[in-house]
């Protein structure tokens, strides 16, 4: 009932005015986001790689209404992705693009520009030498964003993709992207679905992403374990060694500000570690899904609230 709430509340604009207003709450954003503008976002991923992760870098942003700010978002990615190529980081680093951010959801014409907007970013990641992976949001966007990730793919073999778990029709979007080449990252999800088309208790949640991660691993793609739970990193490892897999051919992902000393455990042991890192003004909603996704997150909200208070 609580994540429900957070869930709900994630789209509210007036619950949006009351957080945005309290005073502690950019200082305690900062667990999760790297900063408002390009320079922060650059200088935390220059952090992340020194440590021997990798990064994948979210500029904030959804449910865009307008042409103009869906274009102002891909040429953000496209200043991103040339800073990354300046400094070096491309090696290190990717980028994630919510659709919905690059125009999605508009009125008219919503898919066509939201693909020429992703095809710009994509152009520019193939000039700075990396990738890009496309977000995921509610269900109602998942055939769209799938029909738009195929079109891409026949230019950009290497474009990524995320596919949550919770989704009933999921085990089958598995089959479909585990093909030879294929980016697939494996998430929980973190939006509030019905039960006609996602699981919802916790247990049917981690089976249906057990058997997601089965049809990766045995496929010849490469999974990306989006996960902070020890029991599915452990079984991802385990269904590593049972389909022979070298470490190069998949890798853990886990979101900036959570479990930092498991993703340092795993980079040190060799393995491909990636830090989802966003950034930007847009930052409210990305905040409220994290806090729905885990009670500490929430605690440590109310804790700093109490002490502000």
């Amino acid at each position: 009932m609580l994540r429900s709430a957070l869930l709900a509340a994630s789209r509210s604009p007036q619950v949006r005015t009351v957080v945005e207003k309290f005073p502690p709450t950019h200082a305690i954003v900062e667990r999760f986001v790297a900063g408002s503008v390009l320079d922060d976002a650059v200088t935390a991923c220059d952090d992340l790689v020194a440590t021997g992760r990798k990064v994948t870098l979210d500029h904030l942003g959804e449910d865009t209404k307008d042409a103009a700010q869906a274009a102002g978002t891909a040429e953000a990615y496209e200043h991103l992705l040339k800073a990354l190529k300046e400094t070096g980081l491309a090696a290190g680093a990717e980028v994630s693009v919510k659709l919905s951010a690059v125009g999605q959801f508009l009125p008219v014409d919503g898919e066509k520009i939201a693909l020429e907007n992703a095809r710009r970013i994509c152009e520019a990641a193939a000039d700075a030498g990396t990738t890009v992976t496309l977000d995921m949001e509610d269900h109602t966007t998942t055939d769209s964003t799938l029909a738009i990730a195929r079109e891409l793919r026949a230019d950009f073999p290497w474009l990524g993709i995320v596919l949550q778990a919770y989704l009933r029709r999921t085990e089958a979007d598995c089959r479909e992207f585990s093909g030879a080449g294929s980016r697939v990252r494996l998430c929980k999800g973190a939006y509030k679905e019905p039960e006609s088309v996602a699981f919802q208790g916790k247990h049917e949640v981690d089976l249906a992403y057990v058997r997601a991660l089965k049809v990766l691993m045995a496929g010849e793609g490469y999974p990306m374990i989006a996960s902070h739970d020890p029991n599915m990193i452990k079984i991802a490892g385990q269904l590593a060694q049972w389909n022979n897999r070298t470490r190069d051919s998949f890798e853990y992902q886990m979101l900036y500000g959570i479990r930092p000393e498991e993703q340092l455990r795993l980079a040190g042991e060799g393995n491909t570690m990636r830090v989802y890192l966003p950034y930007g003004q847009e930052w409210y909603g990305y905040f409220m899904r994290r806090l729905a996704e885990r009670p500490a997150n929430l605690t440590f909200f109310l804790r700093a609230m109490a002490t502000r208070n």
